[in-house]
C-alpha cells in the first residue's frame, strides 16, 4: 500500500493508519490487541493525547487523532506504542525482527462531515472484514467504548469529539451516529476508501490547497484529486522510486 510521508500541523485532525511486518496478523490475538489499547492509554496519560476514534485489527490499527498543544504529541505517542507492543510481543514469542511493517501514515481530515464520514470509516472496519455484523460487537473499536455510559479508563476524549462534531450531549450524539452505522450497514456502504489511508489530506478544496500550501511539497510531487466526496492530496511517486 503506497504510504504518502507524514506532515503534522497543529490544530489539524489526523488518520493514523499502520501495518504489521509483512501484513503478518502480529495482533491476531485479544491480548495483544488490548496491550495496543493499553499503551495508547498511556500515551494520552503520559504526552496529552486527545483520542477521537480507534479499532485494532489483527494485522494492522486505525487511529483518528487531533493535532493540539506540542507539535511533539502525536510522534511521541506513536513511538511509545508502537516500540512497547512490539517489544511486549517479540519477548513473549522469543522473536526477533520488526513488528510493524512500515512508519505510520497520517492524513489530514477537515472537520464537519470529512471528519465524521472518517469517523464511520474506522469503526466499520471489522465489519467491511467480514468479522462482525455490526460494530457493536467489536470490543476493540471507538464504538464499542462510546456505547459504555461509564468507564474508569477511556481512550476517546468526548468532549473534544461532541465540540468538533457541533453536538451538545453526549445522549444526542449516541442516537445520531447509531443511526448513521445501521444506516450505512443496511446501504452496504462498506467499500475500502484508499484516500483514508494513502493521502496527505482529505476535504474540501480550500483545505486541500492549504495543507498543500503548509506542508511544502514541490507541485510536481503532489496532486490534488476530485473525489466522489470532495478532495485528497496525494503524493505522487516517479518511476524511479518506484523501481528502487
Amino acid at each position: 500500500m503506497p504510504r504518502a510521508n507524514r506532515h503534522l500541523i497543529p490544530g489539524h485532525i489526523y488518520h493514523i493508519t499502520n501495518r504489521c511486518h509483512k501484513r503478518e496478523y502480529l495482533l491476531r490475538f485479544a491480548r495483544d490487541k488490548e496491550r495496543w489499547l493499553h499503551w495508547l492509554l498511556r500515551a494520552r496519560l503520559c504526552y496529552g493525547l486527545t483520542i477521537l476514534g480507534y479499532t485494532v485489527m489483527s494485522n494492522h490499527i486505525h487511529l483518528l487523532v487531533i493535532e493540539e498543544g506540542r507539535s511533539d504529541v502525536i510522534p511521541d505517542s506513536m513511538g511509545l506504542a508502537e516500540s512497547r507492543v512490539g517489544q511486549e510481543f517479540n519477548q513473549r514469542k522469543e522473536r526477533a525482527g520488526a513488528f510493524w511493517g512500515d512508519r505510520y501514515q497520517a492524513t489530514a481530515v477537515e472537520s464537519g462531515r470529512y471528519f465524521l464520514n472518517c469517523l464511520i470509516y474506522i469503526d466499520l472496519n471489522s465489519v467491511r472484514a467480514k468479522i462482525v455484523d455490526h460494530p457493536r460487537n467489536w470490543r476493540f473499536c471507538g464504538y464499542h467504548e462510546i456505547l459504555k455510559q461509564k468507564q474508569r479508563y477511556t481512550l476517546i476524549n468526548m468532549m473534544r469529539l461532541l465540540e468538533l462534531l457541533e453536538i451538545k450531549s453526549r445522549e444526542e450524539f449516541w442516537s445520531f451516529y447509531t443511526d448513521l452505522i445501521d444506516q450505512s450497514i443496511a446501504l452496504g456502504s462498506l467499500e475500502r476508501e484508499s484516500k483514508w489511508t494513502e493521502a496527505i489530506a482529505v476535504g474540501s478544496k480550500g483545505f486541500v490547497e492549504g495543507i498543500h500550501k503548509r506542508v511544502g511539497l514541490k507541485s510536481n510531487r503532489v496532486k490534488i484529486i476530485e473525489t466522489d466526496q470532495g478532495f485528497m492530496l496525494r503524493e505522487m511517486k516517479n518511476p524511479y522510486e518506484r523501481i528502487f
